[in-house]
């Protein structure tokens, strides 16, 4: 049963940067997919990055050029690096991993509060 533990996320004032991890149990290369998504209290889950298996990325359009998600195979990790933070960015921050067909796990989520 594969794992996924988020880590770094807190408090940062508006325009300052944070780096999220996920961290998985199993080997992140055999993933087709691994995503974060963020939700902010009262409002519906996000998606907000995805990368796929051979490293292709694509973002929601309110974080490009701001977010960047990247993933470390042989540390079984991905990376969510956002620069720029506004305080409509916080939310709590999930990470998905998409194993195949009707099979999908979550993290339990790490918190970024932006404000000053």
């Amino acid at each position: 049963q594969v794992q996924l533990v988020e880590s770094g996320g807190g408090l940062v004032q508006p325009g300052g940067s944070l780096r999220l991890a996920c961290a998985a149990s199993g080997s992140i290369a055999s993933f087709n997919t691994m995503t974060w998504y963020r939700q902010a209290p009262g409002k519906q889950r996000e998606w907000v990055a995805v990368i796929t298996k051979g490293g292709n990325t694509h973002y929601v359009d309110s974080v490009k050029g701001r977010f960047t998600i990247s993933k470390n195979n042989a540390k079984n990790t991905a990376y969510l690096q956002m620069n720029s933070l506004k305080p409509e960015d916080t939310a709590v921050y999930l990470c998905k991993a998409h194993l195949g067909p009707f099979s999908d796990v979550w993290g339990q989520g790490t918190q970024v509060t932006v404000s000053s």
